[in-house]
Parts: C-alpha cells; structure tokens; sequence
C-alpha cells in the first residue's frame, strides 16, 4: 500500500514544502494538496518547489476541477512540471467543491468532467484534442505521462470514474462504504471493456494518531462536514431514501444547516457541528497506532492501493512521524 500526505497551501508555503519532505522521508510516496484558488495558495507554483525538493514524490491536486482553468492550461502546467521533473504529476480531479462555491460558481456536470478528463490527459501527454471545438496540441511534449485520478461519491460519477479515469479517489475511510463504492466502480471499469484491476484506488481521510479519541474526533470533526457538502448534492438528486446511494452515507446529514467555506477543511469548523462521533469514527483513522493498521489492513483487503492522510489538524508533525515509524512500514509487509 501507497501512502499520500494532503495539505492545504495556508502560507508560508515554505512550511508546506517542508511538510511535504518530512513526508517523503517518513515512506510517504505522494504528496496532495487542496486546490481552490481564493481559499489558499496556488498549489502548482508550490509542486514545483515540492519537486524541487524531493526526490521520489509525487505531486497533485486533490482535487482540481474543469472549472477554475481552462483545460489546456491545467494541462499545459502538468506538463511543464513533468518535462522538469521528470513525470512525478497526478492529476486529481472531480466536479469541483470549495473552487466553484466560493466564487459563486455552480460544481460543474459530471458530462463536463469526463470531457475534462479525456482532453487534459491528452494534451498533458502530447496528443491532439478537442478544446471548445478547436483541435489542440501542445507540441513540445515528449514522453509525458499524467495519470488522471477521479474524486466521485454518487452512482454516476463512479461510473464515471470506472468508463475514464486511471485512478478513483474516495474520500472517506468507512469499509462497508469503500467496498461498495469500489464494487461500482471496477463493475463500470468491466463493463467500459477495460480491466478492473487498472483503476487505482485511493482513500482519503484525516488521520490523528494518539490515545485521547474525544480530542481527536474534534480535531477531525470538520472532515464530516466537508463530505458533507457532497452527499447534500446526493440527497437532492436522489432523495433522503434510495436504493441507488446507501443511507450508511446519507443519513447523518439531516441535522446539517448550511456551510460557511471561511472554515473549510479546518479544525473547529462551526459548519460541522452536526456531524456525530460515530460517523468521524468511521470516515476518520483514529486512536493508536494499532488502531490505524487494523483499519488500513482492512482496507487493502477491499483493494485500496494508497492511503492519503488529511493531516488538517494540531498534530501534523506527529501524525507523518507515527506514520513513517510504524504504521506505513506495518502495510509494506
């Protein structure tokens, strides 16, 4: 099993960068950082220094969107930090969040993504593509190479995920969730002519490593809240009961009221203050270090191949420490 380190840009970006090689020192394989341009800093003129910095590490967004730029530049970016470092990019990518909201801006069509998703690798590896009817082609790209990995919640945008992405990012770390989440997306892989297997899977979700689990949920509280913001749109579209999105996802939001983005993906979020212990128990890797191998172990079991720390919380030090002395060299056996 992969691990990943995610951060939000917050300046000084210089303490962002060395987050990031403290990660890759302790086993970490990939470095994500939030992408939404008013919230925090631009993370692509960071990855460059993160780049320049590290060795190994890969870099990426988790997750952009097809909105905030237009499609050949995001994929003109990934190819300028590829032909520089040498392919060490992933592109994460979903309808967009945060990016779209604060800007009064609507998440875009899973219709647009997929179109996003085809264009932007293929710019990014040196193909020709469609953009807004013009043929396109970046032309001083060799051998670049941008795997695309996909943010999705809801049927569709696993399907989605499983017709067209190279990889499937879940954001939240509940095992009955992720299995089914994972099913639907290798059944659309299967189904799209494609091999399941090829579709990488990365769960996502804060991780706190300690014995004071009531600090530690509210340290992580603010992820419910986060995730929430998408399974709203799910219950709007399909209902507070249906046989298409499982309420093990669904139902704790009913006391949700609103969401204020000046708090987004921070501790303390007031926005999620209706989130219970036992849904950051589930979505969260809680507890000590023991706790998060048994859950990680069961997650690898369900085919994830990496595992993101959302590191958002007092503790960040000390979390990618924990990880790198026992918990990442536990799953390399």
């Amino acid at each position: 099993m992969d691990f990943g380190l995610v951060l939000q840009t917050d300046p000084p970006a210089s303490r962002v960068v060395s987050l990031m090689k403290r990660a890759e020192r302790s086993g970490f394989t990939h470095g994500w950082t939030f992408d939404s341009a008013v919230l925090w800093q631009e993370p692509f003129v960071i990855y460059s220094q993160i780049l320049a910095n590290t060795t190994k590490l890969r870099v990426g967004p988790m997750v952009t969107n097809p909105g905030t730029r237009t499609w050949e530049v995001t994929a003109s970016t990934f190819a300028t930090l590829n032909d520089m470092f040498g392919n060490r990019t992933v592109c994460g990518i979903g309808r967009g969040d945060s990016a779209m909201r604060v800007a009064g801006r609507r998440p875009n069509t899973l219709a647009r993504l997929g179109e996003a998703i085809d264009v932007i690798r293929d710019l990014a590896e040196g193909r020709e593509a469609e953009v807004d009817g013009q043929p396109l082609r970046i032309p001083w790209v060799r051998d670049g190479k941008l795997p695309v990995w996909m943010a999705a919640y809801g049927p569709k945008a696993l399907a989605l995920a499983g017709r067209k992405a190279d990889g499937f990012i879940l954001q939240l770390a509940d095992p009955y969730l992720t299995e089914w989440m994972v099913k639907a997306v290798r059944d659309a892989a299967a189904e799209a002519g494609r091999d399941p297997a090829s579709v990488t899977v990365c769960v996502a979700a804060p991780a706190y490593v300690g014995d004071d689990l009531a600090h530690a949920r509210e340290q992580c509280r603010w992820f419910g809240g986060m995730v929430g913001n998408h399974v709203a749109d799910l219950v709007a579209r399909y209902g507070e009961h249906s046989d298409l999105v499982p309420e093990a996802l669904t139902s704790y939001i009913k006391e949700r009221h609103g969401y204020d983005y000046s708090h987004h993906g921070r501790a303390g979020n007031p926005s999620a203050d209706f989130v219970p212990d036992g849904i950051v128990d589930r979505f969260c890797l809680l507890g000590p270090a023991e706790a998060h191998i048994e859950k990680l172990k069961t997650l690898r079991e369900l085919g994830v191949d990496q595992f993101a720390v959302y590191d958002m919380h007092d503790a960040q030090e000390t979390t990618i420490d924990a990880y790198g002395a026992e918990i990442i060299p536990a799953l390399s056996r």
